[in-house]
């Protein structure tokens, strides 16, 4: 089955789809830039899924990310649709420890989404920016201000407690 086959499939429910493709890309039957062109010239909602599947496979396996992948889902941080932008931050939380040099233009594009009026976008870019803040990088100094006043703003408090459990441990 193709992805085109699986995607246009009826009888499967979204998170089917998602788990059969994020399987593919675990065993390798399916390699991520064959993912990221597909995705690249889909509409939105199947652009979400291939990226909810990268988001998938990364929690389970960092390392079949690539620097392409990384340049994809930074990226699409900056589309309109709210699901390409949270799934996108998820990805970045699991695999921004394998590109600590790389980081800056991720930074960049989650702190805008900081500001997204959806709270779900809001929580995974406090997942992501969470998760780089504790790598303690190079950009720490300058991510920690910025977080601490993000948060003093956050309203939510899901999302206030992501971020304020990454300061935290950040300190440490």
């Amino acid at each position: 089955m193709t992805i085109e086959e699986l995607l246009i499939d009826k009888t499967k429910k979204v998170k089917e789809k998602t788990e059969t493709i994020s399987n593919w890309l675990l065993d390798g039957s399916m390699p991520t830039d064959e993912l990221i062109a597909f995705a690249e010239k889909s509409k939105d909602s199947e652009k979400a899924t291939c990226i909810e599947a990268i988001e998938y496979a990364t929690k389970i396996n960092s390392k079949i990310a690539d620097e392409n992948v990384f340049s994809f889902v930074i990226k699409m941080l900056t589309e309109k649709a709210p699901r390409i932008k949270w799934e996108s931050a998820k990805v970045i939380g699991n695999i921004a420890h394998l590109f600590p040099e790389k980081l800056s233009k991720a930074i960049d594009n989650l702190i805008i989404n900081s500001e997204y009026d959806g709270t779900v976008v809001r929580w995974a870019t406090a997942f992501a920016l969470g998760e780089i803040l504790k790598l303690k990088t190079k950009h720490n100094k300058d991510l920690l201000t910025t977080i601490e006043a993000i948060c003093n703003r956050e309203q939510e408090n899901g999302v206030k407690k992501k971020y304020l459990d990454a300061i935290k441990k950040a300190n440490k």
